[in-house]
């Protein structure tokens, strides 16, 4: 197996799809995301997973279990599994973010172009246990 290594800075920034899997593992999954102005991911529960947030560009804010953070650049978040969350960008400009999920969330290598694309195909693309390699 060879894994992944890249630039993920560099990958974040390029990303223009609402959802994009970049790698699948049996117990890790890495994803980018791209929120638009006013867009959001949308009130989730991930009962069986945990979830890590990196925000490499643009402006927005997470609501963890109630809890309000407003986030930026450089920012950093885990969502423990059970947390009802939410990302919402409140910027002018895109919201640019990888995010990990322990275990996998969706279908190895999937590309949702627009949040309503990802809506529309969600519980269709759910993780079938098959990883990237």
């Amino acid at each position: 197996m060879k894994g992944y290594c890249e630039n993920i800075v560099q990958r974040t920034l390029a990303n223009e799809d609402f959802r994009r899997v970049l790698y699948t593992g049996h117990n890790l999954q890495l994803v980018l995301m791209t929120l638009q102005p006013g867009e959001q991911i949308g009130s989730e529960v991930h009962k069986d997973r945990d979830q890590f947030f990196r925000i490499e560009e643009g402006e927005g804010a997470v609501e963890i279990d109630g809890i309000v953070h407003v986030i930026a650049d450089d920012f950093g978040l885990i969502v423990p599994a059970g947390a009802r969350h939410n990302v919402r960008n409140t910027g002018q400009k895109p919201l640019r973010l990888y995010t990990l999920y322990g275990p996998p969330e969706h279908l190895d290598g999937i590309v949702q172009a627009t949040k309503a694309e990802a809506d529309e195909r969600h519980h269709a693309e759910e993780w079938d246990g098959k990883t990237t390699e």
